[in-house]
């Protein structure tokens, strides 16, 4: 009797323990299924290998000015240019999103980030029909100098940014833009803090634009749904860990 006692415990023991090794698996599984249905949220739209998702505006390409280094993506502008440009947008188009990148610029650098561009031969440049977020070396490029509108982060010509957060000339500045048309809010955070809150659409946009520098542009800011991108400004200029999240 004693023996099938001493038996029975192990094997509730054993049961037990099988039972809790199911539940941890379980909970593990249950941890990485929530991990990847968060990281499914977003989508990469730059990982440092190729410009997959990516060409260059009123082109089917990417230029070759544009290169891969350590993971980035890195504008080298060309000595002669013969009227060219050499900005790029993204295949596919957005219309409410939040976009996480980090930039980095050269001593005396300006580019900037688009959103809402139409890809159209009758607007010659994505800044004649996408808003931009500035990307300047506020230091020594002269259009620091052309009022805090025109700084790092600013919703360009448009609202200034509430402070100067930009990290020195060769660091990594992280930039994440938040457009949503559902709700008619845009902001910018820079560094983790937020910089910049403004409109998307309707009225207060409009009044914006009208003191701007684009009041008399036909076709800047007027579509919902664009190409987001990246600013040949004749500068050096450097992006990375590119990746959005629809809303």
């Amino acid at each position: 009797m004693k023996q099938l006692t001493v038996i029975a415990l192990a094997i509730s023991f054993f049961a037990c323990k099988q039972t809790k090794k199911q539940e941890v698996v379980q909970e593990n599984l249950a941890v990485e299924e929530n991990v990847e249905e968060v990281s499914n949220d977003w989508q990469v739209l730059f990982d440092g290998s190729s410009f997959d998702g990516w060409h260059g505006y009123l082109s089917d390409e990417v230029s070759n000015v544009w290169k891969l280094e350590d993971g980035a993506m890195v504008f080298y502008p060309p000595k002669e240019r013969n009227g060219e440009s050499y900005n790029i947008v993204t295949d596919k188009e957005y219309t409410n999103f939040v976009l996480s990148l980090e930039w980095k610029v050269n001593e005396g650098s300006n580019s900037g980030i688009f959103w809402g561009v139409y890809e159209d031969s009758k607007y010659g440049q994505p800044y004649e029909t996408g808003p931009e977020i500035q990307v300047l070396d506020n230091i020594a490029h002269p259009d620091a100098k052309n009022g805090t509108t025109h700084q790092a982060g600013a919703l360009y010509d448009m609202i200034a940014p509430s402070k100067d957060v930009v990290k020195p000339v060769g660091e990594w500045n992280t930039c994440v833009i938040t457009i949503d048309h559902d709700t008619n809010a845009g902001s910018v955070v820079l560094n983790g803090e937020k910089i910049v809150e403004f409109p998307v659409h309707g009225e207060a946009w409009d009044t914006m634009v009208a003191k701007s520098k684009f009041a008399d542009w036909e076709g800047f800011g007027n579509y919902t749904t664009g190409k987001i991108g990246l600013q040949d400004h004749g500068d050096i200029v450097a992006y990375r860990n590119i990746k959005v999240k629809e809303l």
